[in-house]
């Protein structure tokens, strides 16, 4: 293994006190929650529908529905590259934990969640946009998202993350306006019914480089499939606890943030594509600023290209071509 890089893991509860760093991504899930007048209610209230959610899904001796609550951690990594003692805010994700009140116990939960990255941003916002700009059709540079694919694998592989958990990331995320979902007939307990997608998205095709492949699930109570990205055999690796917290933080979420997708009045068919302009949905009472979360993107990926990617272009390239 190379050694050109450390990695530092910090932890920050998620409560309804928190206040984003000045390392964290302001478009992150959370952290635009955590921002304006509202920021306490805000962080209250999604915190509340987590656990509702998580009881909701988690019923089986369960008969008032409050036997559960969630904690979440939000880990940030950071990377420093060839020793240089400067640390550059890789990852950021999402840690849950179970507290079960009946037996009074803390149950280890899943790392991933909401998943959040400069260097995707620069990726996304800024080298695919310049390598379009002048254009007549859509194209991906050869070697789009590889970078970020080893650098990913390189962490979850590292000691750092090793000793700290136990278990390979699963990360959730919306599904796509641009695909067709099909429902099969593999359905789940907890995961609820498996959708097939027509087509593989330039998402998908991303976080395969890092090591992640997907499936689609509809939990139960949801009125939309999610997109599940991991490594290993996401049915048979984690617990039914485990999957639920997951779900009910990120179905939490996107309500919040997709709330024509996940908050739709109508629930998702045998057929279905995702519809971000459906008027009929509702909304959370939740207060967000979802153009101003759409306008950083570019910004931070600004952030990334200046502080990162252009100063150790050298030995990032290097690294990358002899990573294996």
């Amino acid at each position: 293994m190379n050694k050109d890089f450390t990695f530092t893991i910090k932890s920050i509860r998620l409560d309804e006190h928190y206040c984003p760093s000045s390392n964290t991504r302001i478009t992150t899930n959370f952290a635009n929650l955590a921002r304006g007048e509202h920021r306490q209610q805000n962080l209250r209230s999604a915190l509340a529908m987590i656990n509702n959610a998580f009881n909701a899904l988690a019923h089986w001796d369960n008969p008032k529905g409050e036997r559960y609550s969630v904690e979440l951690d939000i880990i940030s990594v950071d990377i420093d590259v060839a020793g240089s003692g400067e640390h550059f805010p890789s990852i950021e994700v999402l840690k849950t934990n179970i507290v079960d009140h009946q037996t009074d116990t803390r149950i280890e939960g899943i790392v991933g969640n909401n998943f959040s990255s400069y260097v995707r941003d620069y990726d996304f916002s800024v080298r695919l946009l310049e390598h379009n700009k002048d254009k007549a059709g859509f194209s991906v540079p050869d070697d789009f998202g590889e970078l970020h694919g080893k650098l990913f694998q390189h962490f979850v592989r590292s000691n750092t993350y090793q000793q700290r958990f136990n278990k390979p990331p699963v990360i959730c995320l919306s599904v796509s306006d641009t695909k067709v979902y099909h429902r099969s007939e593999n359905q789940h307990p907890v995961l609820g019914f498996e959708y097939v997608a027509n087509e593989s998205s330039l998402t998908e095709q991303y976080f395969k480089k890092m090591g992640l492949q997907v499936r689609y699930f509809m939990p139960p109570n949801s009125v939309a499939p999610f997109a599940f990205y991991f490594v290993g055999d996401l049915l048979n690796d984690y617990t039914n606890l485990e999957l639920i917290s997951t779900i009910s933080t990120m179905a939490t979420f996107q309500r919040i943030y997709r709330p024509e997708i996940y908050n739709a009045n109508a629930v998702a068919g045998k057929c279905y594509q995702p519809n971000l302009n459906n008027p009929d949905h509702s909304l959370t009472q939740i207060v967000y600023d979802r153009v101003e979360r759409s306008q950083l993107a570019k910004q931070q990926g600004k952030f990334a290209e200046q502080y990162f990617i252009k100063p150790y272009q050298n030995i990032l390239e290097q690294w990358s071509a002899n990573y294996a």
